[in-house]
Order: C-alpha cells, then sequence, then structure tokens
C-alpha cells in the first residue's frame, strides 16, 4: 500500500516495491490483531523477518535508541550479538510483559531445545503508550492475540489504525502502522528495503508532509490541546541486501533523519527506536563449523542503501497518518485522521 502516487506531495528518488510494504523483501510477513470497542482502542503487530524458525536461523540486526524513553525488551541482546531470534512484536506500553510471555510460549512450541538442551531464547517486543485514546490500565491484549497475530502473518496488511497502531496519535492527528519500500540496484542485482513504523510521536502543528507545513493545531478541538512533542515511535527496517550488523545500526540510525523531515525534534518523552534486520546474512543457532562466511555492502557505496531507507522510513510515517481514519476512544478523546482534516482545513 504505502501512499497512492499523486495523493500527497512526497518526493521520492528510488522506486518503491510491487506492494510498496515492508513485505517486498522476500520472506517477510505481517500479522496483526485490532482491538477496538468502547474505550478499547489496542492491538497487537508481528513482524517475521523470514518464515523459518528464526531461533534456528537467526536474521543479523542493529539497533538504534534515538531517544531510549521507552519499555522495549529484548534490545540488550541484539545490541551485543546482533542478531533477531524471534518475530519483532509491537503492541502498547503496559502489555509488554503479555506479549514477551505470549512469544516466549510460541517459540518454545517450535524449539523444545530452548532452556533444557540450548539456552534460552530473546525474544523483541516493542511499544508505544496509547493511552491517550485506550484504556490502557485495563490491559486488554492477551497472549491469544498475539499468538493470533504471529499466526496470521501474511505479505499483504492493513495501515493506519489497526494492529499495534490502533490507538496511537502522531503529530496531533490520528496515528498507528505505516509501511513502505525502496529498490536499489547493485552489481546486477535488485535489492529491497522496507520499513514499517508505529507512530505515536510529535506535537501539533509541527507535521511536515514533503517539505511543506501542515498547522495540525487547527483542529486542536478535535485532536487535543496538548503541543508538547510526546509519545514514541517504533522504526523497524528490513532489507535483502548483505549487510552485517555494524552496517545495520548504522542505517537505524539514519532513521533520525526521516523523523526530522515530517517534523519531530524527539522531545524529552518520546521514546525513539529503530531496529534494522537483514535477511541476506542468516546466523544458524547449531553448527559445524567454527568460521563461517558472509557477504557485505562495501562502505563506500552504502549511501544507495541510506538514501533509499530514510525515504522508506519517511513514507511509512506519512502512509500511517494518511491510512488512519478520525478515533474517539477513552474519556472521548478525538483524534482526526490526515485525511478528514485536509478535507476540512486546508481547503478554507
Amino acid at each position: 500500500m504505502g501512499i497512492p502516487e499523486g495523493s500527497l506531495e512526497l518526493h521520492s528518488k528510488w522506486k518503491h516495491g510491487p506492494r510498496n510494504l515492508i513485505t517486498d523483501v522476500p520472506g517477510v510477513k505481517v500479522g496483526q490483531v485490532t482491538i477496538q470497542h468502547g474505550e478499547v482502542n489496542t492491538g497487537v503487530t508481528a513482524i517475521l523477518p523470514h518464515e523459518r524458525n528464526l531461533f534456528q536461523e537467526k536474521v543479523m540486526a542493529g539497533t538504534a535508541i534515538i531517544n531510549g524513553f521507552g519499555k522495549s525488551a529484548g534490545l540488550v541482546q541484539v545490541e551485543e550479538l546482533g542478531t533477531i531470534e524471534s518475530p519483532i512484536i509491537l503492541t502498547n506500553t503496559l502489555s509488554v510483559g503479555t506479549a514477551l510471555t505470549a512469544a516466549v510460549k510460541h517459540m518454545m512450541a517450535q524449539n523444545p531445545d530452548i532452556g533444557v538442551e540450548t539456552g534460552t531464547v530473546n525474544c523483541l517486543v516493542t511499544e508505544c503508550n496509547d493511552g491517550r485514546l485506550n484504556d490502557i490500565r485495563g490491559l486488554h491484549v492477551t497472549e491469544e492475540h498475539v499468538l493470533q497475530a504471529l499466526k496470521s502473518a501474511a505479505e499483504d496488511f492493513e495501515e493506519g489504525a489497526v494492529g499495534g497502531g490502533t490507538g496511537m496519535v502522531c503529530l496531533g492527528l490520528k496515528g498507528g502502522i505505516g509501511s513502505s519500500s525502496r529498490q536499489l540496484e547493485a552489481d546486477g542485482k535488485t535489492y529491497t528495503t522496507g520499513a514499517l513504523v508505529m507512530t505515536n510521536f510529535g506535537a501539533a502543528g509541527n507535521l511536515v508532509i514533503g517539505g511543506r507545513h501542515i498547522d495540525t493545531r487547527k483542529c486542536n478541538e478535535e485532536c487535543g490541546r496538548n503541543f508538547k512533542d510526546s509519545g514514541s515511535i517504533i522504526i523497524i527496517i528490513g532489507t535483502d541486501a548483505p549487510l552485517n550488523e555494524r552496517q545495520l545500526k548504522r542505517l537505524a540510525k539514519r532513521a533520525m533523519i526521516s523523523l526530522g523531515r515530517v517534523g519531530s525534534y524527539s522531545g524529552n518523552g518520546s521514546g525513539d527506536i529503530a531496529v534494522a534486520f537483514t535477511t541476506a546474512n542468516n546466523q544458524p543457532h547449531y553448527s559445524d563449523k567454527n568460521v563461517w562466511d558472509m557477504k557485505m555492502f562495501y562502505d563506500e557505496n552504502i549511501d544507495w542503501v541510506f538514501e533509499s531507507t530514510v525515504e522508506a522510513v519517511e513514507e511509512a510515517i506519512i502512509s500511517s497518518l494518511y491510512h488512519a481514519k478520525t478515533t474517539v476512544g477513552v474519556r472521548g478523546n478525538k483524534y482526526m485522521g490526515l485525511l478528514e482534516f485536509m478535507e476540512k482545513y486546508e481547503k478554507q
């Protein structure tokens, strides 16, 4: 999906994949469960870096803690070892524990050797605080919801106020799940980089789309009157380009540029976390070899990967707003979707 061409003035140098989603990266799948009734607006989004057993065949990864006001689980081991060995779960802040337990059970069901013949498993769970629209204290996400999201993972998925993004707010408007992809040619081969974001960051009035400032303070009664930069964003970057863990960490850091392009300055209370992985250099859990061969991108030309990724993350953020519908949630709080906002205020 992403953003339909011509609908917004985003400037793109790089071609996007056929779906314009992170699942344009071969093997990547996304599953979601949306929980929405009354004052409950929350859910789960699950990303599978590949379709096989992730514990047995880990993907190389890097993380960037752009601003550490966050409660994600599993990032420490990714930082140390440079691999991901579980699906990546996105949900609300107070459901991290539930999601972590469900992910552990999912991985143990696939791997009876975990905790018996080998070590334990590092499950990766990320979060944003959806308490502005969701009854977050009600702890409405269950283990079954997480397992459902994992089971439903597919190449096509919805964006906007769905899954983990159901109750999120971004730059004074309704945020949520957004995705996009970019392709580049290197040595006669096409490589794809995709981004999936869960947007819950930024101050009303700061939104920028394609270099044009959009003053969302105009809808302060509908969008909320707090113009403070708060919330969080989770940025997941996947690629099939051959990168090592050092290069993936560098790639994750570039997500900060995308945030700046859309109007964020990473306020004090914003948890801005990026995770990047590649499907090109998978690492086995068990091996008879002591030395493994792997490929990596030539550093002098890695700017191609950096630039196309910055574009993909920027579009994914705007796409999360583009697809999100106006939502009324807990305590009567209302946040407008981008399209409704533009229809109401930009034509005046």
